[in-house]
């Protein structure tokens, strides 16, 4: 059994999933390659996670300069074994009132950064003949949910996406997989209401909403050798809310 240490790059590490995501790899000996726009956030995740791992500056907004950047880590750390992108971001809005910029941010914070990112890194995983590419999506793109018709479109962008991507790298032993997290308890769900949430408790079957945890040990499995024969495939993580 080889004993090299494997590397996996994650963007959205700062947020409530993408934080129990790193945890998962960490406590599995990987190396971490993460991105933020915020020299804070970055500081931050230096600060906690320690110098041992990789830390870089990426504007998922600013086409040149996440073109430049994602470049520049694909050439320093060709022995990505894992890419996620986890990094999402909102701006709701009732299709009618929505603003072309709010449309735009969205798409391209959480669907174009996908096209960009798995470009860069796709011919090293094809040189190395292995790689795992995982998106995080949402129970929205497929259920749909009004006044987040740009994020349901981001999020349901990604599932074709990927879809397709994995039908072409098949053969590359490169697997190809979505998680669409339900309702998850970070610090966006606890700024509900009670009222709020108990109207979503009530749509879920397993009456609680689930925790970073339960993402990040899904997203962990299909990094490994135990999930070599999944590609394609969107695995749903909300207690029952939706079954597809």
């Amino acid at each position: 059994m080889s004993n090299k240490i494997k590397k996996v790059f994650i963007t959205g590490a700062s947020g409530g999933i993408g934080d129990a995501i790193c945890q998962k790899f960490i406590n599995n000996n990987y190396n971490l390659v993460l991105v933020s726009s915020s020299d804070k956030n970055l500081s931050n995740l230096k600060s906690k996670f320690g110098e041992n791992h990789h830390y870089y500056y990426l504007d998922l907004l600013d086409t040149k300069n996440i073109e430049e950047n994602i470049n520049k880590i694909a050439n320093e750390h060709k022995d990505i074994d894992v890419l996620i992108n986890n990094a999402g971001i909102t701006e709701d809005g009732l299709i009618l009132r929505m603003k072309l910029s709010q449309w735009e941010k969205v798409l391209k914070t959480n669907l174009d950064s996908n096209y960009f990112l798995i470009k860069a890194f796709l011919p090293n995983m094809i040189s190395n003949k292995n790689g795992k590419i995982i998106g995080i999506s949402s129970v929205v793109a497929t259920s749909g949910n009004p006044g987040q018709s740009n994020y349901v479109a981001s999020k349901s962008g990604m599932i074709g996406l990927y879809k397709s991507i994995a039908q072409e790298v098949a053969r590359r032993n490169i697997n190809v997989n979505i998680v669409s997290p339900g309702y998850i308890s970070t610090p966006m769900t606890n700024k509900l209401n009670e009222s709020q949430k108990n109207n979503i408790l009530e749509k879920i079957p397993m009456k609680k909403f689930g925790d970073p945890k339960d993402v990040a040990n899904v997203v962990y499995f299909l990094s490994t050798e135990e999930a070599s024969y999944i590609t394609g495939q969107n695995l749903n993580v909300n207690g029952g809310m939706l079954m597809v």
